[in-house]
């Protein structure tokens, strides 16, 4: 591994940091993408608009980084859209089970010192490392 692959990362995870530390110190709301998108599906008075915009910069920060720099963006490769299709819905139910997606608990969690989203990562970990074990061994 050498240093240039290491920079992009680096400066992903920091725009990631700063982009969460600032919605909550400007706005005083955690940024975690599921409980964002889930008040937007059961709206409540007040929280609608300053979720739209969120997930509207997130969708535009996408399109500008499409143009900018295609290749960190890439093409799409869906090797079987049956599974694509039932591993979404298996994300979106643990998501709900979880109180919270893996970046929200990894990201916004961890970094307010949250016990609950620290075991929720070391669970979502271990669950990734048995699943690409099996994958492995069965592919």
């Amino acid at each position: 591994m050498n240093l240039e692959s290491l920079i992009a990362p680096a400066i992903g995870g920091t725009l990631i940091g700063l982009a969460s530390g600032g919605m909550v110190l400007l706005n005083g709301r955690v940024p975690g993408i599921s409980g964002v998108v889930y008040g937007v599906i059961k709206p409540v008075r007040g929280e609608i608009s300053w979720r739209v915009a969120f997930l509207a910069g997130l969708v535009a920060g996408g399109i500008v980084l499409s143009f900018v720099y295609p290749i960190a963006v890439g093409g799409v490769f869906v090797a079987n859209l049956p599974l694509m299709i039932v591993a979404g819905l298996l994300v979106g139910f643990g998501t709900r089970l979880g109180g919270g997606c893996t970046s929200g608990h990894g990201v916004c969690g961890m970094s307010r010192f949250s016990g609950r989203s620290t075991i929720a990562v070391m669970v979502f970990m271990a669950v990734a490392i048995v699943t690409v074990f099996v994958l492995r061994k069965v592919s």
